[in-house]
């Protein structure tokens, strides 16, 4: 990570493969998103450090983001956590060197890589976010997956106000941990739904599930088999929270809904493409199909 303490601000130096406009298009692809909000071309996020709430209000020029602190000056501590934690939510330390010409070779990621050049994959940090918010997402439209999650947040997260705008955190598995299925049934997740919801938060909380414990396996087949192991996490949930909050580029959610729109839409087809189709479509994406998906997924938010 390379970054500058600048005491009231901190400067994150990015890749050169990174467009800070790219990123903030898809960050505000949803009107319902709650844990972050997009001003004028800058992004305001609440980050927790320890027990302190620190809004960040993000923005870049000439490559290089700037972290400020509306509110206070965090300690160098905290500044470091939230250069950290910014880090990795943009995916910085992937080289996209190879991606990039390995798109301009393929005849489904050429247009697309060319034209959302620098986007990085937007990951989430935090495991049992990850987790949470791929259970929510199952077999809904992701209209209905964001209404959900914004009652999830606004139930049970942590809130800050600022001027006249609330920002929010993600809830924590210690607190999920504590309610019972009748309490996210209220919010209209169903009964299965919640019971995984409420079974992933008990394993976190009591130390079973950690992402530590899931980075160590050097293996992507361990890992996938590690969290499908878990009550409610299929295959889909799997590579998703894989490519997203565990940063690997091989994750491929091949079952995806929205990557077979894209497809279709890219390739100006009919109908969507079989599984078997998309396999041979990937046969050159090897190492990268999770760049791969994710820039297709960005291509539905025209």
């Amino acid at each position: 990570m390379k970054w500058t303490d600048c005491e009231s601000h901190i400067e994150i130096y990015p890749p050169s493969e990174f467009d800070f406009n790219q990123c903030v298009s898809f960050l505000g692809r949803s009107q319902q998103e709650v844990l972050h909000q997009i001003k004028d071309g800058f992004v305001y996020k609440l980050i927790k450090v320890n027990h302190a709430l620190i809004l960040c209000r993000i923005g870049s020029d000439n490559q290089t983001i700037k972290v400020e602190f509306p509110i206070c000056d965090p300690s160098y501590h905290s500044r470091k956590i939230v250069a950290v934690h910014i880090w990795e939510w943009f995916d910085l330390d992937q080289d996209l060197s190879e991606f990039y010409l390995l798109a301009k070779q393929d005849k489904v990621l050429n247009e697309i890589a060319y034209r959302y050049y620098g986007l990085r994959i937007i990951c989430l940090p935090d495991l049992f976010e990850a987790l949470v918010w791929a259970v929510i997402g199952q077999q809904i439209n992701l209209a209905f997956a964001y209404t959900l999650k914004k009652r999830f947040v606004e139930h049970y997260g942590e809130s800050l106000t600022f001027g006249e705008e609330t920002f929010w955190l993600f809830p924590s598995c210690e607190k999920i941990a504590t309610l019972q299925v009748e309490d996210l049934r209220e919010l209209q997740i169903t009964v299965r739904k919640a019971e995984y919801i409420l079974g992933i938060a008990k394993a976190m909380t009591n130390g079973e599930l950690t992402k530590e414990c899931l980075l160590q396996k050097q293996d992507a087949q361990q890992v996938k088999k590690s969290l499908m192991s878990i009550r409610g996490v299929g295959a889909w949930t799997a590579e998703y929270v894989m490519m997203k909050c565990l940063h690997y580029t091989v994750s491929f959610p091949l079952a995806d809904v929205g990557l077979h729109n894209a497809l279709k839409n890219v390739l100006g087809l009919e109908c969507k493409p079989t599984i078997e189709e998309i396999e041979g479509l990937a046969s050159g994406w090897e190492g990268w199909q999770a760049y791969a998906t994710f820039y297709l997924w960005r291509s539905l938010y025209e």
